[in-house]
């Protein structure tokens, strides 16, 4: 679903508000004036709960916000769950009011406990367990580690930054086609997919420019991409059938894109 909206006069004292801006929010306060309209559609979700009959949530600071409503979620379903929730201290962590009361919470600010133990929480795989974690960087590898010996699917994580990557496969340029604007264009070393082609004159969603929101998903048709984005799942990576454009690069000379 998609609706028109008009934007109202933005006032002086809104100003300082933007001047950091990016991605988007920079777009729409450097590109679009007051009474354009301009045509906006409903949220990406690119960390769904899925069904299962179990799952052990992990957060860690303001990544409670995501998993707040998963719990309710997985409430309203009848699965059981867990949620270990770290923070840097209890003053600082959001929901505490709401979520504490519950037995099946465990809250653990570092100040007073340490580290969360993710050895007894991830040591051994739980059977049908689904173990979806949200927080800084360090946790988010963390938990990947522990993990790596748990089925394959078990883990879903949603990062705020993107994770670190190595150089990429291919140090020189590469050429990428676009199927449906009959384009062919080389991609340089020290530029991504996406600046070239939006300097190619091809539109394309976009918002985070570090792939980590998703927006720029693209579907691949042909070529093997190699994935550097921190929004796919490494399964749903393996399939090579769509990549972000804004990080992600290529495993060989030539790409195909549905563009």
């Amino acid at each position: 679903m998609t609706t028109d909206v008009t934007l109202a006069p933005r006032t002086a004292d809104d100003a300082p508000e933007y001047e950091l801006g990016r991605g988007g929010s920079a777009h729409i306060h450097d590109a679009v004036h007051p009474g354009s309209r301009v045509r906006v559609r409903g949220p990406r979700n690119h960390f769904p709960l899925l069904p299962s009959p179990r799952y052990l949530f992990i957060a860690g600071g303001i990544g409670i916000t995501p998993l707040r409503t998963m719990v309710a979620a997985a409430q309203a379903a009848g699965a059981e769950w867990e949620l270990v929730y770290g923070g840097r201290t209890r003053t600082s962590m959001a929901f505490l009011d709401e979520l504490g009361g519950d037995p099946r919470v465990t809250v653990r600010p570092q100040d007073e406990t340490g580290l969360l133990d993710l050895e007894s929480l991830l040591g051994a795989p739980r059977p049908g367990t689904l173990v979806y974690c949200c927080g800084p960087e360090p946790l988010l590898a963390a938990v990947e580690e522990r993990c790596a010996s748990w089925p394959e699917g078990s883990l879903r994580v949603e990062r705020f930054s993107p994770k670190p990557v190595d150089e990429p496969v291919l140090s020189g340029s590469f050429e990428v086609e676009l199927a449906r604007s009959g384009l062919a264009l080389t991609i340089p070393p020290n530029r991504s997919i996406l600046d070239v082609v939006e300097e190619a004159g091809v539109g394309v969603l976009s918002s985070c420019s570090e792939g980590t929101c998703g927006t720029c998903e693209t579907a691949v048709l042909a070529g093997e991409p190699e994935h550097r984005d921190s929004v796919l799942t490494d399964e749903e990576q393996a399939v090579n059938d769509c990549m972000m454009i804004c990080v992600s690069r290529s495993r060989c000379p030539r790409l195909v894109l549905d563009l």
